[in-house]
């Protein structure tokens, strides 16, 4: 009765500011329905969903997501910098028996392994805030599209929570429900983590071994094909047009078209790839192979893809991409960003504390800037304002 009385004294407090909030209890009652017939105790649901109110700011961060608003070259710029190879290096040093072991059992490169978990989270740095229980029910509630699939993801969580392998208050991260090291969806979660570290319990939050194991367990799931390189950037003649990762050729009829790697060196190997060049025919290339489609699968997106890709090269101590992006204004390293915003904040604009993370204050602060340099007002975090704060 308790649980109840704490919902609807919510939904009351709610329903004055939108029409939807008032329909909350309602959905609350549906969504602890299902999760009983999932074989989920109402203990457990009143545990958790029961007692969280919607966050309403999720469905905002719905339609904004980095990997495919963002210019591919301020993407790249961003997550492949010397800082974060630095930090992966010194990662890698420090469980590199974990990393190991993962190659080892399961056939995957302890640097792609690595190049997700920087990706992801910044190795462990970026595990995110968002308690999963509250984005999960209010994407369940009030989501207009894959409100399913959210729900879903939801039952899983709760599933985690029930089995103790979590506690409910390490379960934050992303708007969507990614969690983690390596930002697992729980449904991913349930079908793919493991207990490298063999204490019984599959915990992707706090324990290192058991999320970079459960990475690779879901590249190998995924495709993954031990000793097969990812890809690599490559010159394209001007006649040739890509393929997309999709459109996948021998190596030797790429060759026979002109196509080299980007030092110039022939192609070379009994395997296939597909031409993808993500800034148009004036940006780089990439020949790409199925293991390339392996990491596209954890996030769905082509520069995420890429961007595992070259971290993974980087950490081997291999170089970045080499071709230009067909921009005049680059996008800007973390530290650089750093810096932006302290040369905004000396000139009075309100933008945070200056930790690179370009947010709606530090957006608009760009965009007075722009203005009175004559640009076009974007709130874009490029080289020209920071060469122009730079200059004063």
């Amino acid at each position: 009765m308790r649980f109840k009385g704490f919902v609807l004294a919510a939904v009351v407090g709610l329903a004055g500011t939108s029409p939807a909030l008032a329909n909350y209890q309602s959905c609350l009652a549906g969504l602890r329905s299902e999760a009983a017939s999932k074989g989920i105790s109402a203990r457990t649901f009143d545990a958790t969903a029961g007692q969280v109110q919607p966050d309403m700011t999720v469905l905002d961060l719905m339609g904004n997501q980095p990997e495919f608003k963002t210019p591919i070259w301020d993407y790249l710029t961003m997550l492949v910098d010397d800082e974060r190879v630095q930090d992966g290096r010194a990662a890698m040093r420090r469980w590199g028996q974990a990393l190991a072991t993962a190659e080892s059992r399961y056939g995957v490169d302890r640097h792609v392994i690595a190049g997700v978990w920087g990706v992801e989270s910044n190795f462990g740095k970026d595990l995110g805030t968002r308690p999963l229980v509250q984005s999960l029910t209010t994407l369940s509630c009030y989501a207009t599209r894959r409100r399913d699939y959210f729900k879903g993801e939801l039952m899983a969580t709760l599933r985690i929570i029930q089995s103790g392998d979590i506690h409910p208050s390490r379960l934050t991260g992303s708007w969507a429900g990614a969690f983690g090291q390596t930002q697992f969806m729980p449904s991913t979660y349930q079908r793919l983590a493991v207990d490298l570290d063999g204490d019984g319990r599959r915990d992707i939050v706090d324990s290192v071994p058991d999320a970079v194991g459960s990475t690779a367990n879901f590249l190998r799931r995924a495709g993954w094909v031990n000793g097969l390189p990812w890809g690599f950037e490559v010159r394209v003649p001007s006649g040739v047009a890509p393929t997309g990762r999709k459109g996948k050729r021998p190596l030797s009829a790429w060759a026979s078209a002109g196509v080299t790697r980007a030092d110039g060196r022939p192609l070379s190997g009994n395997y296939t790839a597909g031409l993808i060049m993500p800034a148009g025919r004036n940006g780089p290339g990439f020949l790409v192979t199925r293991n390339f489609d392996a990491l596209y699968s954890y996030n769905g997106a082509e520069s995420y893809g890429l961007a595992i890709s070259v971290l993974s090269d980087r950490l081997r101590g291999a170089p970045g991409i080499q071709g230009q992006w067909p921009t005049d204004d680059p996008g800007l390293t973390r530290v650089e960003r750093r810096e932006l915003m302290v040369l905004l904040a000396r000139r009075g604009y309100d933008v945070g504390e200056p930790d690179g993370r370009i947010g709606p204050k530090t957006r608009d602060a760009i965009k007075d800037v722009e203005r009175r340099l004559g640009m076009k007002p974007t709130g874009r975090a490029g080289g020209k304002v920071l060469n122009a704060l730079r200059r004063g």
